[in-house]
């Protein structure tokens, strides 16, 4: 009885709000410093991807109008962490006073709920209309410290289960299939080079991506183009790219999408290159590089919460960086980085990512690749001819 007796409404109200976003909604808390009285939670899949929880008295405007210029000051660095143009935020406030006369729902992109009784979040407009299931699903036969047990057990076995599935994603595994990529480039290098450098020169002259002869129907040229290299340098330069962000690719989305997404990309990097580079010949495997670039790209906005930072700091640094130096050094085919890059993020937008993205959005991106590729192979083919 003593237990039950600790346990006020606001309480109760807070633990079944927290056990609804948690569980039913795969909200996650946002560790805030300085932040008192409040619970942040983010969902960035949600269309409302911040609901803030806040038990803190609120007894006039001044005070709501503090609250609101704080809000969107933590809601902006958010946006810079997430990548995100644009967040709706739904502030439900468990104590808020009577003194509050002003229009606390005037910013559309923060919905403001004032919540005195759990009835309040049955009746709410905004909350029925954002979250349409959150009032039913607020019953429970529990009270006291059995709904507190409850409740406490149900969101640390779903935060268990989260932090399992995300220890499984990013373990490092074996990347058999970036190994065996990186032997075919050196063996495609090595055995020829054996025989001497006529004989090598004679197989890049043969199979290197070369415009005027893969109209005439070398097809086989967009992809034999890809495993062969101009020198050592070159070959040590690409296997070390593919070793470091092969096995990050490989481990993230998998063996088979990973080779679908090199194969593609330096396809797509190849016909960029017999589009814009004129008749020049080309080889190597970096547009197939870049390509899992922009699947590393992709990937990491979706795990952007986990990944915010390392996409800030070197993914995108790694890639325009690469891109400069195409620009300014002769002999690069920058045009095969670009177009391997857009088709590593076109294809990972169709092959999709794990528990991120959804049937609607896979298909939207099998369809965007294929106008893409038709598109591309137009210009390859007929246009530029």
């Amino acid at each position: 009885m003593e237990g039950e007796l600790m346990l006020d409404d606001k309480s109760v109200i807070t633990m079944k709000l927290l056990h609804y976003f948690i569980t039913e909604k795969n909200y996650n808390p946002i560790i805030l410093q300085g932040v008192e009285n409040e619970i942040w939670l983010e969902n960035l899949e949600e269309d409302c991807k911040v609901v803030r929880i806040v038990s803190n008295y609120i007894h006039n405007d001044e005070q709501f109008n503090f609250d609101e210029f704080k809000t969107k000051r933590i809601v902006q660095k958010i946006k810079r962490k997430t990548f995100s143009l644009h967040i709706n935020v739904m502030s439900i406030f468990l104590d808020m006073g009577d003194n509050v006369s002003r229009d606390i729902n005037h910013d559309s992109n923060l919905m403001c709920i004032n919540v005195k009784e759990e009835n309040d979040i049955k009746k709410n407009d905004i909350i029925k209309k954002v979250f349409p299931d959150l009032g039913s699903k607020m019953k429970y036969t529990e009270k006291g410290v059995e709904l507190f047990a409850k409740i406490t057990s149900d969101i640390n076995r779903h935060n268990r289960e989260d932090a399992s599935r995300m220890e499984k994603l990013f373990r490092s595994k074996v990347p058999y299939v970036t190994y065996f990529l990186i032997l075919v480039n050196i063996i495609f290098f090595v055995v020829p080079m054996l025989f001497g450098y006529d004989a090598y020169n004679s197989i890049v002259e043969k199979y290197c991506i070369h415009g005027p002869s893969i109209r005439v129907g070398q097809y086989y040229r967009l992809f034999t183009g890809i495993l062969l290299h101009g020198g050592f340098m070159h070959l040590a330069f690409n296997c070390y790219s593919l070793y470091v962000i092969g096995a990050q690719i490989e481990n993230f989305l998998g063996k088979v999408k990973f080779l679908v997404i090199y194969l593609f990309s330096g396809l797509i990097g190849a016909l960029f290159s017999i589009t814009f580079g004129g008749g020049a010949a080309s080889i190597g495997a970096s547009g197939a590089i870049f390509g899992l670039m922009g699947a590393l790209l992709y990937f990491g906005y979706y795990y952007r919460v986990y990944l915010g930072n390392v996409v800030k700091s070197q993914i995108l640094p790694l890639i325009v960086l690469n891109l400069g130096i195409g620009f300014i050094t002769p002999g690069i085919d920058n045009f095969a980085h670009i177009g391997g890059l857009i088709g590593g993020l076109l294809m990972t937008m169709a092959l999709g990512v794990k528990d991120k993205t959804s049937s609607f959005e896979r298909i939207n991106g099998w369809i965007i690749v294929a106008i893409f590729t038709i598109f591309i192979s137009y210009f390859a083919f007929i246009y530029s001819a």
